[in-house]
């Protein structure tokens, strides 16, 4: 059987990771297929050897596309973003481009890294809720500071960048553990903004082959 054309990409429902990179593929108007890693079940999909051979850092989000696979969603949208480059996702601008970047890394490894599953198990049950609301308010402290000079109708301006793939599904994180966001009325701005955008739509974590009938919306 000839291998598939179409690009493969490794998610899990939840991944906020993952969710990122589905954003672009949907702005993108990228047609691919998805095979599931289930984070949780049979003790973890992603440490299966086949697995790890795709991806030895045993996370998701992996993508198979043009002979070569992928890992970290930030690359993997900067691939996209050079070898499909509409809709844009970085601007033109060197100083703007430079403020998506910051953004993105602020929270995808500033953030995100300090509240996942991989963390939360060593830090004991007892300590999760208080350990990922103090990672997130700390990061959304600066975040609602910076933004306030970067911001139009998203994140960096009025176009969609790729800070804003980072954006919402940290705020989707923020409402798992019950963050307060009354004091980040810019991120909660930009973020109804997104929410209302069909590529964030159809990406979201409720309306994935894998999510379980209990949070699909």
């Amino acid at each position: 059987m000839a291998e598939s054309r179409k690009p493969i990409l490794y998610s899990y429902f939840r991944s906020s990771c993952s969710w990122r990179v589905r954003i672009a593929l949907a702005l993108k108007n990228m047609d691919y297929e998805m095979i599931t890693i289930n984070l949780t079940k049979d003790g973890g999909q992603q440490f299966s050897e086949e697995f790890q051979a795709l991806n030895p850092m045993k996370q998701v989000p992996a993508l198979k596309i043009d002979g070569i696979t992928i890992g970290q969603s930030l690359a993997i949208i900067e691939y996209l973003e050079e070898t499909r480059p509409t809709p844009r996702l970085l601007p033109q601008d060197p100083k703007k481009r430079a403020h998506v970047r910051m953004i993105s890394h602020l929270l995808a490894s500033g953030i995100q890294p300090l509240q996942n599953l991989s963390v939360l198990k060593q830090v004991g049950q007892e300590n999760q809720l208080t350990w990922a609301q103090q990672a997130i308010s700390s990061g959304f402290n600066a975040l609602e500071q910076i933004l306030q000079s970067t911001a139009g109708k998203y994140c960096v301006g009025d176009e969609v960048s790729m800070a804003d793939l980072c954006l919402a599904p940290q705020v989707a994180n923020a409402d798992r553990f019950k963050v307060d966001l009354t004091p980040y009325p810019t991120i909660s701005r930009i973020n109804k903004s997104l929410l209302a955008l069909e590529a964030f739509q159809v990406s979201h974590p409720c309306r994935q082959p894998d999510t379980p009938p209990e949070l699909r919306a």
